[in-house]
Order: structure tokens, then C-alpha cells, then sequence
């Protein structure tokens, strides 16, 4: 099921989303593609390195953030910043600029916190050497705030061959069971030189983005009305 619009048009210019997008590309192709694997064995983040298992190429505190911008192939950084662009410009315009990078930013941590947590509590010890890379775990934040703040959104979508519209709260609600469930089998399924999807990345960052969002929303249905005079 590839989304390929959420039928919404912000009000202001998505400048952060469009920053992000462009920063994706540039480090890969400019970093990552000429020497791909060497980059992503020094970008990435292991989450070995966290209770100190391991001698990783960065100190942690530096590689989950390095780790961010960092994509295996073709194909994973152009599911990424196919949702990014989707997703993140209506959200970007309910947050606002500024809010919306560090909301962004914080996505990405707690998702690689949260996959580093479950591979170090319940996975193996080659697990815990996988090197960790991609937006995916950010975006997830973005998707999380995309179903409480426009849970209504018609999502257009691409099913085999045919175009449908599904209401944000059912595609978005489908992707995050979809990942809760698969978590159990993608974390054993990684290994020390092959790798799994963080499928737990997902799952911390789409709860922090769903409950930032409701955050952001207490907050501002308490501030008092004000009238021009």
C-alpha cells in the first residue's frame, strides 16, 4: 500500500521538511554512495556501543543522530522521504517551524532508544552489533502526530494496481499494528553482518509523535482567546 498524497495543503511552506529531505539526499549521494558500506560502518548507530559491548566507529551520543540521515539503498531512502514528504508538511504546519525540527529530532531519538532498549534487553549479542541506520524511526514520530492531528485525511493509495483514499486514523492504524506485530520476528531476525528492520524504532517514535501531538493539542485548546481591540 504506497501513499501518494494526504490530500491537505499547508498554509505556510514546508521549509524544515523540505531541509530534511534535501540533507537525506545529500548525504547519500554524496557521502554514502561512493563508499557505501565503509560509510555506513562508520554513520551508523550499534546499539551494542550503548552498555559499552562493544568499541563502536563514533561514541553513541554522536551516531544516533549521524544515524538519522544514513540509508541502506535506493529503496529505503526513497520509502523515507516518500512519507516525510507526504506526512511531515501538514504536520510541520501544525507544529511550526521550529517546534516541528526539534519534535522531529527528538522522533529520532526516542525511536533509536527505544530499538537499542529491546535489543539489548531481549536480543541476541549479535543483535546488539547490527549497525542501526535510516529515518525511518523519525518519520514514525511524524506519522504518530499525523493520526491525532488529521486523523480524517483521505490517504491516497496505491493497492496492486488500483488508486483508493483511506482515512488516515485506518492506514496509519494498520502501519503501526503492522510493525508492533512484525517487531517480535524482525528483532531475532537480525544477525551481525546481514541486519532487520528496527521494526521497535517505528513503534517508540509513531507513540512519541501520537503523544506529543495530543501534548500539543492540550496546550493549545487552554490558551485563552484574544480579540483585537
Amino acid at each position: 500500500m504506497l501513499p501518494l498524497s494526504d490530500g491537505l495543503h499547508p498554509r505556510r511552506f514546508p521549509i524544515v521538511t523540505v531541509s530534511l529531505i534535501a540533507a537525506n539526499f545529500a548525504v547519500w549521494l554524496l557521502y554514502e554512495l561512493p563508499h557505501l558500506n565503509s560509510a555506513v560502518y562508520h554513520s551508523s548507530f550499534y546499539p551494542c556501543a550503548v552498555d559499552n559491548a562493544c568499541r563502536a566507529p563514533e561514541p553513541w551520543g554522536v551516531s544516533w543522530l549521524t544515524s538519522m540521515f544514513m540509508h541502506g539503498s535506493w529503496s529505503h531512502i526513497l520509502g523515507n522521504m516518500l512519507f516525510l514528504a507526504i506526512f511531515g508538511k501538514n504536520v510541520e504546519d501544525a507544529f511550526g517551524h521550529l517546534r516541528y525540527l526539534a519534535f522531529y529530532i527528538a522522533g529520532g531519538f526516542v525511536a533509536t532508544m527505544t530499538q537499542a532498549a529491546v535489543t539489548l534487553l531481549f536480543g541476541t549479542a549479535a543483535a546488539g552489533h547490527v549497525p542501526t541506520l535510516g529515518a525511518s524511526g523519525a518519520i514514525a514520530a511524524v506519522l504518530g502526530a499525523f493520526i491525532v492531528l488529521y486523523p480524517t485525511a483521505r490517504i491516497r493509495t496505491l493497492v496492486l494496481v488500483f488508486f483508493v483514499k483511506i482515512p488516515a486514523w485506518v492506514y496509519l492504524g494498520f502501519w503501526f499494528l503492522y510493525q508492533l506485530v512484525e517487531g517480535n520476528f524482525g528483532l531475532f531476525s537480525a544477525h551481525a553482518h546481514g541486519g532487520g528492520t528496527a521494526f521497535f524504532a517505528h513503534v517508540g517514535g509513531f507513540l512519541f509523535g501520537l503523544f506529543a501531538a495530543r501534548a500539543l493539542l492540550r496546550v493549545t485548546a487552554r490558551r485563552p482567546a484574544t480579540a483585537a481591540v
